[in-house]
């Protein structure tokens, strides 16, 4: 009796407030992202000098290291959006024991990638398993949270409300990562604070009377902070969200025709693969770039810090935008934005008071790549609905399979960005290093990211699904869900009759 009165409830709403969510769930909602962004955040910018300065890699082994961890990371998540995909309905939901259950193994493994064994031999099979398997239960977290914002309602708008509150939470994750990380690896570097010659140059003693074991403790507290807050956003995405029901899924081989077919599809997972490949090299070098080639050693955790803050700022007026211009231009505003702060970064003579400016004005551009392409996935997988209505179970794919080639994308970038270093002749540990050093980090911080990012744009430009097309998409999927509701409404109404005779 009780669920006959909420049916009848729901009928009785209005149909534009049936799919309503409210403030909360939003916020609940996108505290689930956070996780993702915080560890993301801090193995983007600190693995890399982590691996040379304080477990002290060969170069080449830190290059294998974050190729084949980021590989096996984009090989898993279309497994995993497979898996997730065929799961059975539970009373939590599909998406929800992913959740729940990788959460525990994802925060062990995150810990242990940032503690130094006690032995030499091995320590490198030690941070591949461990960066692997992280990178496993992280996929199992991430892949049913992305898909999940299908799943949460069925109106485009507040979906799109949804997916900017999560985007603005995600990039507050990436500040809250890169801070914790910063801050407390920051104030113990056993390197000198200061140059001592005329030009900036490293060339100087340690005279700071740390250790490398206080800095190896200080890695291991940040990440036991960053353990803690995975573990709190994981419980609030998992009371405060409740996953809607959708029908059976389809088969792998479907699914893989399913996106290869869909042209608007392929285009925006290529044109964001070349921006996001841009953008993950410059996160992925910029911690090296400011400490050897600006001279900044001192100040690279608060120069990271700003980036992140100006790109959390920005997320509202990014969202604004893209309702009153569209999402497309929004992408090639916000994307290009940071094409000539790129040039004037390695173009003039190292400089604080405008490295700090440079990285304000590139947290703006940060912001719209982080949005944009969450913002437009959910339309490309309307426009399939529209043109497959009889087709369901599709979205986890559409949403593993974006991921996939982007993280492929990252552990290309940081393995090649890693050799490049080795072969300018990186020296790890040390806290001088050659010329060639900062030129290549010059190169890959500045005009390999302005071509790609060229070429993501042009890419983007043959994207089909303009506002027009998405206002008409929306207005079709909204007649289907009415459609559906009046004849599952009948069809109640008949079992109801059927009953009381």
């Amino acid at each position: 009796f009780k669920s006959v009165l909420n049916y009848c409830f729901f009928l009785l709403q209005p149909k534009e407030r049936r799919n309503r969510l409210s403030v909360w769930n939003k916020l609940f909602y996108a505290f689930g992202g956070a996780p993702y962004q915080i560890t993301g955040s801090a193995l983007g910018f600190f693995l890399q000098i982590y691996l040379l300065d304080v477990a002290q890699l060969d170069p080449s082994y830190a290059s294998l290291i974050l190729f084949v961890g980021r590989a096996w990371d984009a090989v898993t998540d279309p497994t995993v959006g497979f898996l997730v995909s065929r799961s059975k309905w539970t009373r939590i939901g599909r998406m929800m024991p992913w959740i729940l259950f990788s959460t525990p193994f994802a925060v062990l493994t995150y810990f242990l990638i940032w503690y130094v064994p006690p032995f030499e031999e091995g320590k490198v099979l030690w941070y591949l398993v461990f960066y692997c398997l992280f990178q496993s239960m992280q996929t199992c977290f991430h892949v049913p949270y992305s898909a999940l914002t299908m799943f949460i309602t069925s109106d485009q708008k507040e979906r799109d409300s949804a997916t900017a509150y999560r985007m603005m939470v995600e990039v507050m994750g990436t500040v809250l990562g890169t801070a914790i990380q910063g801050q407390i690896v920051g104030g113990v570097s056993s390197c000198p604070t200061e140059p001592d010659t005329a030009d900036g140059s490293n060339a100087t003693t340690n005279t700071t009377g740390v250790s490398l074991e206080d800095t190896k403790r200080a890695y291991v507290v940040a990440s036991g902070v960053i353990c803690i807050i995975y573990i709190l956003c994981a419980a609030i995405l998992f009371y405060g969200v409740k996953e809607q029901k959708e029908s059976d899924p389809l088969t792998f081989r479907q699914g893989l025709l399913v996106l290869v077919s869909h042209g608007p599809y392929v285009k925006l997972v290529v044109g964001f693969l070349f921006t996001s490949l841009a953008f993950m090299l410059l996160e992925g070098n910029f911690a090296l770039f400011i400490t050897y080639a600006l001279g900044h050693r001192k100040d690279f955790q608060n120069i990271l810090l700003v980036i992140m803050l100006s790109g959390t700022l920005t997320i509202p007026w990014w969202q604004w935008f893209l309702t009153q211009f569209g999402k497309k231009k929004a992408t090639y505003y916000g994307v290009s934005w940071a094409v000539p702060f790129m040039i004037l970064i390695v173009s003039i003579e190292s400089n604080l008071i405008l490295s700090y400016l440079v990285s304000v004005a590139a947290g703006v551009s940060v912001a719209a790549a982080f949005l944009m392409p969450w913002s437009m996935l959910p339309d490309v997988v309307d426009d399939f609905k529209v043109q497959n209505p009889k087709i369901h179970g599709h979205e986890a794919l559409f949403y593993s399979f974006y991921v996939f080639f982007i993280k492929f994308a990252s552990g290309l970038s940081l393995g090649i960005s890693t050799l490049s270093l080795k072969f300018a002749g990186y020296v790890t540990g040390d806290c001088s290093q050659p010329e060639a050093v900062s030129l290549t980090l010059k190169v890959l911080v500045s005009p390999v990211p302005i071509v790609l990012i060229i070429m993501g744009l042009l890419v983007l430009r043959t994207y089909p699904i303009d506002e027009e097309r998405r206002k008409r998409n929306r207005k079709l999927l909204q007649e289907m869900i009415d459609s559906e509701s009046e004849t599952s409404s009948e069809s109640e109404s008949s079992d109801l009759g059927s009953s009381r005779i």
